[in-house]
Order: structure tokens, then C-alpha cells, then sequence
């Protein structure tokens, strides 16, 4: 047998095995359809300026968020990065950091990653009429909600494969709306990449596969229901808070498949392509919908120049988009983003969701990667 057809066999179990298992979980659990959608913003302002279409080629320390399976490309010292953008100017601010480091006696590598998702400083008036009805302006306080994510990832190659990547995500996950409620969840990724040596890239990123959940607690003595005197149809009093009845959120999972290649124009100039497809299974505004699945493509593309200067550009986020009028408009998200790396040292900086394509505003985002098998 030989070593193409070998490395193709091993591939395609791979992948079975992946999409067996993400497909078990789709439909043994039923789940909330907006959960936990922090965690979908993404990282790393060299994968936003590509349209998020990295999941084929990512090989560095932000492969923790993207595919755990490129890790493995960190394989001879570690790697650190982190991430900073905000949102709706500047009320919601993001943050990212991750570092992986190569364990070579076992030819694996393992990495740590944090994000933070939050709004501070919002004004709490629940106690700004007392019980007289009386108003005290002293009694505003402030609080912040915010959402956590820590990630431990592992990679390695399959079965020592230095072509087949595999990598796995162990999510622990806490939120928080001040003082009213916190939730505690945990969840498992897995993904896998190929790399051929013509400089071909594959990959599938399966998120949430084991159904990520959220065990809320609410304080009951900070949120309290609100009754007013006009019953309902039924007779009961009319409560304008409802607190809500269950406790738990799950999360769907997602798989991400990619396809890239990078061409080589001389020594000093290339240039990396690369396609992927979002698959969910529930039904959205996404381009290709139908009942319980959603699809939706995205498109990247670095030119680089002597591995130092980086010019990106991609598109995402293609939704149909119901107008006031009742017509369907398609829409869809460019992005634009430039890099420089200097001896081990990448300034990345990405414009995302610009002029008309959203209803959110653009979004300046930056981000740095250090490596220090450069400076050794």
C-alpha cells in the first residue's frame, strides 16, 4: 500500500470517527438555540481579517480557539498571543490570550487559553424607589456582567502521522450578571487537520460536541418578581419579570469544515486561499437553511511577502436578512486586515463588519503573537 493511499485511509476514518460522534450528541440532546454565543466571536485579528476561514491552515497558538489539531505546528518552543477589541463603541470589550507549548519527548503540544466577554459599569436602579415610593438617586449603584471561557487543549499527530493533526478542547466556562445570577458550564471540542507536502490544507473543527451546558443560579433576593395589580386571561396577577423556570442552557454544536492552499509565487512571495463551510444544526438566516441545518460559506486570503508584511482580506457571515417591507435582502460581511512579523513578533490588525453589510458597528481589532523559538 502506498504512502498517499495510507495517509487517505487514515483520513477518512478520522473524519468518520469526528462526525460520528458530534452527530450522537446532535441528536440525543435537546438544546436552546442561542447559548454561550461568546464563545463564537472568534480570535485573533489575522483570523477576522480572513472571514474566519481558518480552520484549515491556523498553526500557532490561536489554533487553541480556531482547531486544536494545528498546535502540533508549535512544535519546537512555545507561543503566547493575546487579543484585544470592542464592541458598540467601546460598551462591550473582548479579550484573548493563549499560549501553547510543544512537549517534544511526546511530539505534542498542550496550550492554555482565556477569553473575557463583558460589559462593565452598567447602572443597577432596582433599588432606586423604596418601599414608599419615594425616589433616591444615592441607591443607583453599578455592576458588570461578564462571560469566561478557560481552555485546556492538547494535539498530536495521528498515529505519528506527521501529515494527520488531531487536537481536543476541554472548556470550562463561568458568567456572570452581577450580583442577580452566575452560571458554571463545561463543554468538549475536537478537531482535526491535513496537510499535504504540495501545501494543501484540510480541516474540521467540531465545537460543543458533548452538548456545552450552563448551570445557572439566580438570587432570588436581588431579582425579584414584579406583580402588578391586572390579572392575565386566566385570573392570575400579571408578572412583568418572569423568572425564568429552568436552570440549565445547552449549547448545539457546530462543525466548521475547511479547504486551503497556498501558492508559491518565488522565494519571497505567496499567497494562502482558503474556503470553509459553518454547519449548525438548527434552522437560521444563514445562506443555505432548511429545517434543523444551516450552512454557512466563508472565504479568505493572505499575501505574504517575505514572511514579514501580510495583506488579508475575506467575507462572511452571508445571511438573508428580512427588510420592514417583508423582502428577504442577502447580506453579506467584508473584512480587511494587515500584519508584520519581526524576528518572532506579529502585530496583527483587523476591520471587521463595516459599512452596510451588519447592523453592528465596524470593529478596529489588534492582536500580538510572541514566539520564542525565535529568539533562542
Amino acid at each position: 500500500m502506498s504512502f498517499y493511499i495510507r495517509n487517505q485511509i487514515i483520513l477518512k476514518k478520522s473524519f468518520f470517527i469526528l462526525s460520528l460522534i458530534t452527530s450522537q450528541f446532535v441528536f440525543s440532546q435537546a438544546a436552546r438555540k442561542y447559548s454561550n454565543e461568546f464563545l463564537n466571536i472568534g480570535a485573533d485579528a489575522r483570523s477576522f481579517a480572513m472571514g474566519n476561514a481558518v480552520v484549515a491552515n491556523i498553526g500557532n497558538a490561536n489554533a487553541a480557539y480556531w482547531n486544536p489539531a494545528g498546535l502540533t505546528e508549535v512544535n519546537y518552543d512555545w507561543e503566547a498571543s493575546a487579543m484585544h477589541a470592542e464592541y458598540f463603541q467601546s460598551i462591550a470589550k473582548f479579550d484573548y490570550a493563549a499560549v501553547a507549548i510543544p512537549l517534544r519527548e511526546s511530539n505534542s503540544t498542550i496550550a492554555f487559553s482565556l477569553m473575557r466577554f463583558g460589559v462593565d459599569d452598567i447602572l443597577n436602579t432596582t433599588e432606586l424607589i423604596d418601599n414608599q415610593g419615594n425616589v433616591n438617586y444615592d441607591r443607583i449603584s453599578k455592576f458588570s456582567t461578564a462571560d469566561y471561557a478557560l481552555t485546556m487543549s492538547y494535539a498530536g499527530n495521528v498515529f505519528n502521522n506527521k501529515y494527520i493533526q488531531f487536537g481536543a478542547n476541554a472548556k470550562v466556562i463561568y458568567r456572570h450578571i452581577g450580583k442577580f445570577a452566575q452560571g458554571f458550564g463545561f463543554g468538549i471540542d475536537l478537531g482535526i487537520q491535513y496537510r499535504t507536502e504540495d501545501k494543501m490544507f484540510f480541516g474540521v473543527m467540531a465545537r460543543d460536541i458533548t452538548t456545552t451546558f450552563n448551570a445557572w443560579s439566580i438570587n432570588k433576593q436581588k431579582v425579584k418578581e414584579i406583580v402588578i395589580d391586572e390579572p392575565q386571561n386566566d385570573g392570575e396577577p400579571t408578572i412583568l419579570n418572569d423568572l425564568p423556570a429552568e436552570n440549565i442552557e445547552l449549547t448545539m454544536p457546530k462543525i466548521q469544515f475547511g479547504m486551503g492552499k497556498r501558492f508559491d509565487f518565488n522565494d519571497r512571495l505567496s499567497l494562502l486561499g482558503e474556503v470553509d463551510l459553518s454547519v449548525e444544526f438548527q434552522q437560521t438566516n444563514a445562506a443555505i437553511s432548511g429545517k434543523g441545518f444551516s450552512i454557512s460559506p466563508q472565504v479568505g486570503a493572505e499575501l505574504n511577502y517575505d514572511e514579514m508584511i501580510f495583506v488579508r482580506g475575506g467575507l462572511n457571515n452571508l445571511q438573508k436578512i428580512e427588510q420592514f417591507n417583508g423582502k428577504q435582502q442577502t447580506q453579506i460581511q467584508p473584512n480587511i486586515g494587515v500584519g508584520f512579523k519581526y524576528k518572532g513578533i506579529s502585530i496583527d490588525y483587523a476591520l471587521t463588519n463595516f459599512g452596510n453589510s451588519g447592523i453592528g458597528l465596524y470593529s478596529n481589532i489588534f492582536s500580538v503573537r510572541f514566539e520564542m523559538d525565535k529568539w533562542r
